[in-house]
């Protein structure tokens, strides 16, 4: 086996910039627990938009360090953002808070690696991951520091240690960052001497600038700028070429408007929701599907799931629309070609609320899905398009609802809305390795009962 092929089976390199692209002000506990407790003296009936929720989607572009004929390599990136008082995700990182005091935590902790080889070997190596671990975050003013312990699927450790200010200047937010980065002998060997040569445990650096600029009202634009230096053992060897690898991001994303903060009371007709759905998987295309000319599956493959949603305003471009972050479970039902298969989503939600009489809704939401085994209905399009499938793809869900209490003229059912949505999982017309750089995906059309709380 060449060197370039062992490369592509095995490997993985580590690209600190889009973990934290999003760029968010640093929040503490302390400060988030205080700002609660005072809203609730004022009033223990009242809950209020949270500050810390973004959206976005941008193009980031990274040197491959590596012995190949292509120098450089991108991706469409999808972020979300969002924190409480019991998780947050930032970007491509995410974490649930174990303990918290002050301008502490510790985090239960999962930060994504990229890739950083030719985009025409990524689907079949599909090395991209997500690594698991236990994080230390200390938090003062603007200063941030991180210290971190993650491993890989095959228990190959790794560590950082990351110092970060954030500031902020009129309509724009500055970020820079400087973090090391230590890898353990066994990661080294696998990842780099590719199982043949061992460089031994080593030291990296890497630094840059994250920055968000504010357009109008909810609109920003995204631009992050990172440099990583690896170390000399690593640079020695064979398949290495270049010891600094440079890397960008440019986009756009909606987050607060900083100029016109939100700090009214959460309508209960915009509260938290619960929706539950059932779905029929259908082999046709979204463009099908919206036209009408949706074919059903031949083995009758279903689902079943449950999302929760947590408001974020109910004012995007000063218009009357809902946005919500939110997060679901879905169980997909065996049949004569598949077992029982689970998936989880995370993503944000828009709603728009239009008056006939009743009130109806569209709605549109962006996130991510992973699957703990691919469906057959995804399975057998990504086959006969000759792809590797991937669990992880990019999410999308369209719906369509109308008001219960409106139909019924009843008002206990006025926070209950009947439903029709599409869920939706693709990897972006191959324009990103984090979903394995697949062209297709699966569809379900579903309905479902939502209620707000």
């Amino acid at each position: 086996m060449s060197n370039f092929s062992r490369l592509c089976a095995i490997l993985l390199c580590t690209s600190p910039l889009m973990s934290y692209a999003s760029d968010n002000s640093p929040s503490t506990a302390t400060s988030t627990n205080t700002t609660q407790t005072s809203k609730t003296q004022e009033s223990e009936s009242e809950k209020y938009f949270p500050s810390t929720w973004g959206v976005g989607i941008g193009m980031r572009r990274a040197d491959i360090p590596y012995a190949t004929e292509a120098d450089v390599v991108t991706d469409v990136m999808p972020l979300i953002e969002f924190e409480n008082d019991y998780f947050f995700i930032d970007g491509l990182e995410a974490g649930v808070h174990l303990w918290s005091h002050q301008e502490h935590q510790v985090n239960l902790y999962t930060r994504f690696r990229f890739v950083d080889i030719p985009q025409e070997y990524q689907n079949q190596t599909q090395s991209d991951a997500f690594d698991f671990g236990v994080q230390y975050r200390f938090q003062k003013d603007g200063l941030e520091a991180d210290v971190a312990f993650l491993s890989d699927g095959d228990k190959r450790y790794y560590a950082y240690t990351r110092t970060q200010y954030h500031w902020t200047a009129g309509d724009w937010q500055l970020n820079p960052y400087a973090e090391f980065q230590w890898k353990g002998d066994s990661f080294n060997e696998h990842y780099y001497g590719l199982d043949q040569i061992d460089p031994g445990a080593g030291l990296a650096f890497s630094a840059g600038l994250n920055t968000r600029y504010h357009l109008a009202s909810n609109l920003y634009l995204l631009a992050n700028f990172g440099v990583t230096r690896l170390e000399d053992d690593i640079y020695d060897l064979p398949t290495i070429e270049n010891q600094y690898q440079l890397e960008s991001f440019f986009g756009f994303g909606f987050y607060p408007d900083a100029k016109r903060p939100n700090t009214n009371p959460i309508p209960k007709e915009s509260g938290e929701f619960l929706r539950v759905a059932h779905g029929w998987a259908t082999p046709s295309n979204l463009n099908d599907i919206l036209t009408g000319n949706a074919k059903g599956d031949r083995y009758n493959n279903q689902m079943t799931s449950l999302f929760y949603g947590i408001p974020l305003t109910d004012n995007l471009f000063t218009l009357p629309i809902d946005l919500y972050f939110t997060a679901g479970g879905v169980w997909h039902h065996d049949s004569e070609v598949q077992d029982n298969l689970a998936e989880g989503v995370i993503g944000v939600k828009a709603f728009y609320t239009f008056d006939l009489g009743w009130r109806f809704r569209l709605g549109v939401a962006e996130g991510l899905s992973y699957v703990s085994d691919v469906t057959y209905i995804e399975g057998s399009e990504l086959d006969e398009k000759d792809y590797r499938p991937s669990k992880l793809l990019n999410y999308l869900d369209f719906s369509f609802d109308v008001n219960l209490g409106d139909v019924f003229n009843h008002a206990p059912l006025q926070n209950a809305w009947l439903g029709y949505s599409i869920h939706h999982r693709s990897g972006i017309f191959e324009t990103s390795s984090a979903f394995g750089r697949i062209k297709g995906g699966s569809n379900y059309n579903t309905i479902y009962v939502q209620w707000h709380f």
